[in-house]
């Protein structure tokens, strides 16, 4: 495996990566469904925030955040909902993707919940005026949505939220310690005449102006 190839001691097949971890039990293998039954659509319903993976034609990989107010992903039916593509940095990296290889999977979060919804399916990119209008905050509708249709879901345990305290405030480093998002993007873009400071100037301005 060429990709592997700066590590030492690799796993290389299925059979040896079972001999290390093992089977899942049959809770684990019964417990995905094909369709959004009244659980899952509850779920949605609570969940202000999503990853959504995606990858190219090559397989290159991408996973992007999406979030609003709880209940701002619409779903259609017991088989199809649809994600509002808010403003963003117009790099489209996930429609992108959808366009050549509309595989994609989701990660539905609610806040102080450890366990997470995952759904995987086919994706597409509506844009439906009828449908955009129903997913419209302060007057304005998205441009485009992501239409998902469903083909797995099931629950994810707690145990990553568990281990890493996500939810527990008391475990969070003081904000003087947390990266500066301004700086990274600084220091990585090099660009001439725009420093630290005007970076973050633009993206306060983003966040208080152009959030739809």
């Amino acid at each position: 495996m060429d990709h592997a190839n700066s590590f030492k001691e690799t796993v290389e097949t299925e059979e040896e990566l079972r001999s290390i971890i093992g089977y899942p039990s049959d809770l684990v293998k019964n417990k995905v469904i094909t369709y959004l039954d009244h659980h899952c659509s509850d779920f949605i319903s609570q969940s202000p925030f999503l990853l959504i993976s995606t990858a190219d034609h090559s397989g290159c990989c991408d996973v992007s955040p999406r979030g609003d107010l709880p209940g701002f992903v619409l779903i259609l039916d017991d088989k199809r909902l649809i994600i509002p593509e808010r403003p963003g940095n117009k790099r489209m990296d996930s429609m992108r993707n959808i366009l050549f290889n509309p595989n994609v999977g989701l990660l539905f979060l609610i806040p102080g919940l450890g366990e997470t919804l995952r759904i995987n399916g086919k994706a597409a990119l509506v844009k439906d005026e009828e449908l955009l209008e129903q997913m419209a905050v302060k007057g304005r509708k998205p441009r485009l949505g992501i239409g998902v249709e469903v083909e797995e879901c099931f629950i994810h345990c707690a145990k990553a939220f568990r281990r890493s305290g996500l939810w527990k405030p008391n475990s969070w480093a003081s904000k003087e310690t947390l990266p500066s998002a301004a700086k990274i993007l600084s220091e990585h873009a090099k660009l001439p005449n725009i420093g630290e400071d005007a970076i973050a100037e633009k993206l306060q301005e983003s966040y208080t102006k152009r959030l739809y």
